[in-house]
C-alpha cells in the first residue's frame, strides 16, 4: 500500500495560515449546521403537505360520522391555513433560500475562493492527515489509494 497525501483540492495552499485554516474550518463546521436546519426546513415543509391532507381526511371521517358543525370549523379555520403569516410552508423554505441561505453560501464560497483558492474542507483534510495511521488499510488519504490497496 502505497501512503500518499491528501488530494491537491484538499491541500493547503503555500503561505496559508494555521488561524486561517482554523477560521475556514469553522465556517466549514457553521455551514454544516445551516445545511441540517434547511433540511430541518424542508423535513417541516413535507410534514405540513401531509398533516394538510390528513386533516382533510379527518375532516371528511367527521362529516361522515354526524359531526358537521365541527367539520366545517377544520374547513374554515385550519385547512388551507398560513403556517405562518402570509406563508405557506413552501414559502417558507423559498424564503429561506433565497435569503439567509444564499448569503450565507456566497459569503462561504467566496471566503474559500479568496483564502485558500476555492479548495474545500482543508482544516478537515489536514485534521484527517494527523489522525489517520499511515500506512494501515482503512486509513487511506484518498479513495485511489484505497482502491489500489492490496486485496481491493
Amino acid at each position: 500500500m502505497t501512503d500518499t497525501a491528501p488530494d491537491p483540492e484538499h491541500q493547503r495552499p503555500e503561505g496559508v495560515s494555521d488561524a486561517t485554516v482554523e477560521a475556514l474550518g469553522k465556517l466549514s463546521a457553521a455551514l454544516d449546521h445551516v445545511e441540517d436546519a434547511r433540511g430541518h426546513m424542508y423535513a417541516f415543509h413535507r410534514l405540513m403537505g401531509s398533516a394538510e391532507t390528513t386533516l382533510e381526511e379527518a375532516t371528511k371521517m367527521l362529516r361522515e360520522a354526524g359531526h358537521d358543525a365541527l367539520a366545517d370549523d377544520f374547513d374554515r379555520d385550519v385547512l388551507g391555513q398560513n403556517p405562518l403569516p402570509g406563508m405557506w410552508s413552501f414559502q417558507m423554505v423559498e424564503a429561506f433560500d433565497d435569503t439567509f441561505y444564499a448569503r450565507t453560501k456566497g459569503l462561504e464560497q467566496r471566503a474559500l475562493d479568496e483564502l485558500v483558492g476555492g479548495r474545500r474542507h482543508v482544516f478537515e483534510a489536514e485534521m484527517k492527515q494527523l489522525r489517520r495511521t499511515h500506512g494501515r488499510t482503512g486509513h487511506e488519504a484518498t479513495p485511489e489509494e484505497a482502491y489500489d490497496a492490496p486485496g481491493s
